[in-house]
C-alpha cells in the first residue's frame, strides 16, 4: 500500500527529525475514512437489505463490490498517477469518497448502490497505493515504522469508534446518515489536507512498469502475500457478516457494543505494534495469527455463551488491530529497495481480493450452512497462515530486521 520516493528525490528534501503529527494524524483520518467506508455496512446489514429490497447476503456484497474496484484498479491506477505530486493524488481519492458516500446515502436502488460502493473501492486503490508511503516520507528513517504505524491507526479506530457509531446511528435514525456524516467528515479533511499535509513528488517514470514479476522471485515476497490473502479472507469472512452472526445467537441488539470491544482491542494491537514492529516484527506476526485463531475456536465451540463471546472478540481485535502495518512493513522489507513499490501494489490488490472473496464466500457459507460456519471457516484459514509465517524465518517474517539492530 506504499509508494516510495526514488532515492535521490529522497536526499533532496529537508530531512525531518521528529514525527509531524498534525499531518500524520490528517493522513490516519483518511486512512479511517477508507477503512470505515468499506466496513460500514458490516453493521447495517438489516437495514440496509430491508431498504434496498434485497437479501442479507446480498447487502453482503456492498463490501465485496467495494473491494473489487479496489483489486481491479489498485495497479493500473498507481502506474497511471505514479507522477502525480502526492497531495492531489491524496485530495482527488478522498474527493472520490465524499460522492461515493453521498450517492450510496441517497441511493434506493440496489444497482445505483453497487455502483456508487464500486467508485468508492476504486478511490480506495488510490489512497491505500499512498498513504503508507507518503507517512514514511515524512519521518527521518529511525522513525519510519512509527509514522505508519500513527497513519495505520486510522483502522483501529474506525473499527473501534466508527463502525459502532455508524450502527448506533443506524438503529436510532437510518443507515443513510451514517453515510451522510462519512461525507460531512471528508469535507473536513479535504481542508485539513490542504492546509496542513506537506506536498512531495511523485515518482520520475524511467519508460517500464512495476516488475511486478520479478518482485515476485525476491527472497520474502511471496510468503508475505500469502499471509495477506488468506488471513484478511479469513477475517472477512466473519467480519462483514458479524451483525447476521451475533442476530442468530440473540445478540443483535449488542452489535454495536460487541464491535467497539473488538476495535478498543485493535486500538491496543497497534499500539503494542507500532512500539515493537522495528525489533519484534516476526513475534508480533505470529502472535496476532494465534490470537485470531484462538478466537475463533472459541466462537466456534463455545458460542452460546455471552461472555465466552466478548473474550473472543477481544481475542479477534488483539490480533488484527496490528495486521496492517505487520504485512504493510513486512511487505517493504521484503521488496527492498528496487521491489518495494511493486510488493506493496500487489499487497493492496491481493488485500482487497481477499475482501471480496470474503463477502462472496461468506454469503455462500450463510446461504448453505448457515452463521455458525463462519469461525470455523476462519479457523481452518489461519492454518496454513501460519504454517508460512513460522516458515518464513529467513525472508518474509525473519527474526531479525535489516537495518534495526534487532
Amino acid at each position: 500500500m506504499t509508494t516510495h520516493a526514488p532515492a535521490d528525490v529522497r536526499t533532496e528534501e529537508a530531512e525531518p527529525q521528529r514525527l509531524p503529527l498534525f499531518a500524520l494524524l490528517a493522513l490516519a483520518t483518511a486512512v479511517f475514512i477508507t477503512s470505515l467506508t468499506e466496513t460500514l455496512p458490516a453493521g447495517l446489514l438489516p437495514a440496509m437489505s430491508a431498504d434496498l429490497g434485497v437479501s442479507e447476503s446480498a447487502a453482503g456484497q456492498t463490501v465485496t463490490i467495494y473491494a473489487i474496484g479496489t483489486a481491479l484498479t489498485a495497479i493500473p491506477l498507481t502506474a497511471a498517477t505514479a507522477a502525480w505530486r502526492r497531495k492531489r493524488l491524496l485530495l482527488t481519492a478522498m474527493t472520490g469518497f465524499a460522492v461515493a458516500n453521498t450517492v450510496t446515502a441517497v441511493s434506493t436502488s440496489y444497482l445505483l448502490t453497487m455502483g456508487a460502493r464500486f467508485v468508492a473501492g476504486v478511490a480506495a486503490g488510490l489512497a491505500w497505493a499512498l498513504l503508507a508511503g507518503y507517512a514514511r516520507r515524512m519521518a527521518p528513517p529511525h522513525l519510519q515504522g512509527k509514522a505508519i504505524a500513527i497513519a495505520m491507526a486510522g483502522i483501529p479506530v474506525a473499527l473501534s469508534l466508527g463502525v459502532p457509531a455508524g450502527t448506533f446511528l443506524g438503529k436510532a435514525v437510518s443507515w443513510q446518515v451514517a453515510f451522510l456524516v462519512m461525507t460531512g467528515l471528508t469535507v473536513v479533511l479535504l481542508g485539513w489536507i490542504a492546509a496542513g499535509v506537506p506536498d512531495h513528488p511523485g515518482q520520475k517514470r524511467e519508460g517500464k512498469g512495476a516488475p511486478m514479476l520479478s518482485a515476485l522471485k525476491v527472497p520474502g515476497v511471496t510468503p508475505v502475500l500469502f499471509v495477506t490473502l488468506v488471513a484478511v479472507l479469513a477475517h472477512t469472512i466473519l467480519y462483514t457478516f458479524i451483525a447476521i452472526f451475533l442476530d442468530e445467537l440473540g445478540m443483535g441488539e449488542s452489535t454495536d457494543l460487541v464491535l467497539l470491544v473488538f476495535g478498543a482491542a485493535s486500538l491496543v494491537s497497534i499500539w503494542v505494534v507500532g512500539a515493537r514492529i522495528n525489533r519484534q516484527l516476526r513475534v508480533l506476526t505470529i502472535a496476532s495469527v494465534l490470537l485470531m485463531a484462538v478466537a475463533a475456536a472459541a466462537l466456534a465451540v463455545l458460542s452460546g455463551n455471552t461472555v465466552v463471546i466478548y473474550a473472543a472478540v477481544t481475542l479477534w481485535g488483539l490480533g488484527w488491530g496490528g495486521v496492517p502495518t505487520l504485512l504493510q512493513t513486512a511487505a517493504g522489507d521484503a521488496g527492498g529497495e528496487e521491489a518495494a513499490d511493486a510488493a506493496q501494489a500487489m499487497l493492496v490488490t491481493l488485500w482487497n481480493v481477499a475482501m471480496a472473496g470474503g463477502g462472496l464466500v461468506g454469503g455462500l457459507l450463510l446461504d448453505r450452512f448457515g452463521s455458525d460456519s463462519f469461525p470455523w471457516s476462519v479457523l481452518i484459514l489461519l492454518v496454513p497462515v501460519l504454517a508460512v509465517v513460522v516458515g518464513a524465518r529467513t525472508h518474509g517474517f525473519p527474526a531479525k530486521r535489516a537495518g534495526t539492530g534487532a
